[in-house]
Formats: structure tokens, C-alpha cells, sequence
């Protein structure tokens, strides 16, 4: 694997992140639920200006997509957050007004280009550029593209939308243990509802099978009811975008810290567990979602520790 022109070789394919969102300040406090103060500041020691703030202490994070492009094919994965939604619970993420698109263009990809788009999960910044908002209704912003998730993420966030409480029956069904908290309301019926009356949908168990050639969807849950990283082979070669599985460097060493964010924590701290053990065993190429810096690294094991390097 090679890295040109701020970009990842990957077997026949070019992996380029394209931002959307610098969130320079995170207090890890808020973050964090379980975060040590103690152990949190000696870990930040270890990490670089890039992702901890040395005289603050805050968090540096990302919200970006990642395009791959195969000779054949031109692939998002997951979306970013999205111009225009209403995200009155969420401030970072209310009315944004971002050249989310521009920069596409620039990575030199049109919308109208795009032939997939692959979601991790169904949360406020993963499915948000899915649609735009014409003034009047939102619409698909990737016309041509098969929009690839979880089935049990749809119905579990329809069920929730709809108000009748068979979310309750799915999560039973799921078995991920205790709930600490629902997706974000409206996400579902602004990111996902126009995807599906379009047509562009095609709902998937995630069950470690190829979903689309070369692309992966391997169970993560826990963070979301069917949260999955998507592992991509190409040429004998491997990447994994692992979503929100962790969310910083610091969890690298803390995979006991689960997010705000994390749905079902003992099944999202399992997934943490399994992603690290996963990287470290294959070698992939991690593509996360909220790392700051390149966003890319290795993670390495030593005996039951593991460390984190950007590439």
C-alpha cells in the first residue's frame, strides 16, 4: 500500500478522504463518560498536537467521507453530516453550510458520479449528504448511486420514527444488552426515507459476507443497533473503515471508554475489542471516521496492549 498526492493506494484503488468538519475543541469529559482524568492526560502526552491540544487539553476530531475509486467504479463511504438539517439536539451538526461538495469536486468527483455509497451505520454524521434540500423537499444528493446498509439499522430507526414501540421488539431481538441511549430523531426521515422512496436503497444483513465486490460489511454493533465496519480487499491487499467503533486515538489504549454516542456500551465496547484484535491480525489499513489528522493508521498489538500510528 502507497500513499501519493494525499491519498491511499489500495490494490486497484485510490482511498481519499474528503472532509467536512474540523471539531478542534472536544472536551474529553463530555466525550468520555468513564474518562480518568489521570489516565486520560498521560495518554494525551503520547499523541500529537493534531489530535490533543497541549494547553487546552480538548480533543481534535473529523467529520469527513472516504472516496475510493477503482477503474470502474467511484464509491463513498458514509456521508459526513449533511447541509441544512435540522439538528437542534446536536449544535456541531444544526444548518450546516459546508463546500462538502466543492471538495468532492475536487477530489475530482462530481455527484452524479458517484456509483455507491456503503453506511456504516445510521447516525447523524454518516448518512447526512445522502440528500439536499431543494427548498421544498430533500432529495438524493448521489442520483446514480445503490445506497448499501444494515436492514436491521432501517427497520429499528423506522420503528422508532413511527412511534408504535416495535423498536422495543428489535432490540430484543438484537441482544446487545443495556440501552444507554436512541439515535438522534429525524436523521432517519430526512438522511434515509428519500433514499428508499427512490429506489436507490438496498438493505443488507451484515453478517461478514460481501456485500459488493471487494467490500465487506462485518458486524460491529453497540455504538448503533447493527453498527458495521467494512472491510475492503483489493489486489491481496486490505482496508478497514471501522465507523464509529472508536471515536480518538486516546481509545486506543482505553478500549474501556466508550462515546456519548454508543447505543449499547457493553456491545460497543466488545466491537472495540474485536475491531483493534482485527487490524492488529490483518494489517489493514484503518480508515476511521473521527481520527483528526491523516484520519489513517496501523494499529499494532504488544501482548494485550495496542498502539495507533497515522500514515
Amino acid at each position: 500500500m502507497e500513499r501519493a498526492f494525499g491519498s491511499y493506494r489500495v490494490g486497484a484503488a485510490t482511498i481519499t478522504k474528503i472532509p467536512e468538519l474540523a471539531l478542534d475543541g472536544v472536551d474529553p469529559t463530555l466525550l468520555y463518560p468513564d474518562y480518568d482524568s489521570a489516565a486520560g492526560a498521560d495518554e494525551a502526552r503520547r499523541l500529537g498536537p493534531g489530535s490533543v491540544d497541549r494547553h487546552t487539553g480538548l480533543l481534535r476530531q473529523s467529520i469527513h467521507a472516504w472516496l475510493v475509486t477503482t477503474p470502474d467504479r467511484v464509491i463513498l463511504v458514509d456521508t459526513g453530516s449533511g447541509n441544512d438539517k435540522e439538528r437542534p439536539g446536536l449544535a456541531v451538526l444544526h444548518h450546516l453550510n459546508e463546500p462538502f461538495l466543492e471538495r468532492l469536486e475536487a477530489a475530482g468527483v462530481r455527484a452524479d458520479d458517484v456509483d455507491l455509497v456503503l453506511l456504516t451505520h445510521i447516525h447523524a454524521d454518516h448518512v447526512g449528504w445522502n440528500t439536499s434540500w431543494t427548498g421544498e423537499h430533500w432529495v438524493p444528493t448521489f442520483p446514480n448511486a445503490r445506497h448499501v446498509f444494515s436492514a436491521r439499522e432501517r427497520a429499528y430507526n423506522a420503528a422508532l420514527a413511527a412511534a408504535t414501540g416495535s423498536d422495543m421488539d428489535l432490540r430484543a431481538e438484537a441482544g446487545l444488552g443495556p440501552m444507554a441511549r436512541l439515535p438522534l430523531p429525524g436523521v432517519y426521515e430526512d438522511s434515509v426515507v428519500p433514499i428508499v422512496e427512490a429506489g436507490l436503497a438496498r438493505e443488507i444483513t451484515v453478517d461478514g459476507s460481501q456485500a459488493e465486490e471487494g467490500f465487506f460489511f462485518l458486524p460491529s454493533p453497540g455504538h448503533s443497533i447493527d453498527h458495521a465496519s467494512i472491510g475492503f480487499r483489493s489486489e491481496g491487499e486490505y482496508a478497514l473503515f471501522w465507523g464509529d467503533v472508536l471515536h480518538h486515538p486516546l481509545q486506543i489504549t482505553r478500549p474501556d471508554w466508550n462515546s456519548a454516542y454508543c447505543e449499547f456500551p457493553q456491545a460497543a465496547t466488545a466491537s472495540r475489542h474485536w475491531a483493534l484484535n482485527h487490524a492488529a491480525e490483518t494489517g489493514a489499513l484503518v480508515l476511521t471516521t473521527h481520527f483528526a489528522e491523516t484520519s489513517a493508521g496501523r494499529v499494532r498489538r504488544d501482548g494485550n496492549a495496542f498502539s495507533w500510528q497515522f500514515v
